[in-house]
């Protein structure tokens, strides 16, 4: 019997997603904004592996996760920040609109039990937009193209939890404000917020550049590396949670507005605590075909037996290419492997062209009371140097496989076809059919007796 209650309460939900326009433009939507992106990186994957007998770049620079994977799925990003919170919103604000909300709260389901029907029908609803991804992926395979199963699936979790983050805060912002149109503009807000964060925090170090590193932007940079990380996984689901328990405490409208703002609060500063302690998590593994995210395996073993803090003072501008250079090819692969690393900025400009004096450029290497400073961003000159202050000798490096690479000079012409004209066609007869059989039930119900 307790099934029966859930699928009803399911099939309302469903039926409300299915009866809002919102729903449908976002699939709708979501195939040609997939198949544009998809297209467009097969097209410069296709002149990068010398299609039509051009010069082909190194092959080990044609990787599929960089070159198709991350670029189609980015399309998810966009449309889950910008066209999907309306859809999340709708299941609330409807609901509060003509009153419904109120009488459900007098039925035996509680409001967590309707919000995890919310949440399973925002699912289904996601699934669905999930559609044009995995057509995509079909056609790169059956044109020849490469999959690497392990990195393909930390980028698709990566997406789901960017996901289930951005339907938490549209959820919560339903709850709190009055209307579809003050939660969109709530839900935004949050999503500019994280931006401004992003772009203030770059190069500054200290808790807000730390801070920054979880921001949904930032956080999915990390999967489409190929890396997963438990600590920005972590973050996600606290975030994720926190929001759902807060717009469950903001749907309990019979209690007056200063508890439930008092209940909130708490909820808020708990949410706070749970991602601090989230962050604070060390493990995290490396995916990625190529090993991008790490050393050698030597090299790794022989960081972990650094028995001293290691610090990192950096006197690069956030906009100097080289700060990418050393990010990305040395300091993201020590925090791996050295938890206990700390990096500090210390440039004063955000460019870097106006910087005075003859430091500018300089990198300090500190492990323990000993320091030394290195101009070079190319990673054995400074494993070497670490090693050095570190007192330890070199390791020796083993025959690695290095990452072949996989070009493939197709451009997929037929594709179109699918996301611009079958994809919005198949939407548009689901649409109708669907309207036609609400109609008709609600028909049928109107025509029973009382």
């Amino acid at each position: 019997m307790r099934g029966r209650p859930l699928r009803a309460l399911f099939g309302l939900e469903w039926g409300e997603l299915a009866a809002s326009r919102s729903f449908w433009l976002f699939l709708l939507a979501i195939g040609p904004l997939v198949g544009q992106a998809f297209l467009h990186a097969a097209s410069l994957y296709a002149e990068a592996s010398g299609e039509a007998g051009g010069p082909a770049a190194l092959a080990q620079g044609l990787s599929p996760l960089d070159g198709i994977f991350v670029p189609a799925f980015g399309a998810y990003d966009l449309a889950v920040t910008l066209l999907y919170p309306f859809v999340a919103i709708r299941l609330v604000a409807e609901e509060k609109g003509n009153g419904a909300g109120k009488l459900l709260l007098q039925s035996p389901a509680s409001i967590a039990r309707r919000l995890g029907v919310k949440l399973g029908a925002l699912v289904v609803c996601y699934l669905l937009a999930w559609l044009p991804g995995l057509l995509a992926l079909l056609l790169w395979k059956g044109a020849g193209g490469h999959v690497y199963a392990p990195e393909l699936a930390t980028l698709l979790l990566g997406h789901s939890l960017r996901f289930l983050l951005a339907t938490a805060v549209a959820l919560a912002a339903a709850a709190v404000c009055d209307g579809a149109a003050s939660a969109a503009i709530v839900t935004l807000a949050f999503t500019l917020g994280t931006w401004a964060l992003d772009f203030l925090a770059a190069g500054r170090g200290g808790w807000l550049e730390r801070a920054a590193r979880y921001t949904p932007t930032a956080g999915l940079r990390v999967f489409e590396h190929g890396e997963l990380s438990l600590a920005t996984a972590a973050v996600f689901l606290a975030a994720s949670a926190g929001a759902i328990v807060f717009a469950g405490v903001w749907l309990t409208s019979y209690r007056p507005v200063a508890a439930r703002a008092a209940r909130g609060a708490a909820v808020v500063v708990l949410t706070g605590g749970a991602m601090a302690a989230a962050a604070t998590l060390n493990p995290s593994w490396d995916f990625s075909e190529d090993r991008r995210n790490s050393f050698s395996r030597a090299d790794e073993a022989a960081l972990r037996h650094f028995r001293e803090p290691v610090t990192v003072t950096v006197n690069l501008a956030p906009e100097d290419p080289r700060l990418f250079d050393l990010e990305r090819g040395v300091l993201t692969k020590l925090r791996r492997v050295n938890p206990s690393l700390t990096v500090r900025s210390v440039a004063r400009t955000r460019s870097g062209l106006f910087e005075q004096g003859g430091e500018y450029g300089e990198v300090w290497y500190q492990v323990g009371s000993r320091r030394a400073m290195v101009r070079s961003t190319i990673e054995a000159v400074v494993l070497e140097r670490l090693y050095a202050l570190a007192g330890l000798p070199a390791p020796t490096r083993g025959e690695e496989r290095a990452y072949p690479g996989y070009p493939l000079a197709a451009r997929l012409p037929s594709a179109a076809n699918l996301f611009f004209g079958a994809w919005p066609l198949a939407v548009g007869l689901a649409y109708v059919g669907t309207r036609s059989h609400w109609r008709k039930k609600w028909k049928d119900i109107a025509s029973q007796p009382a």
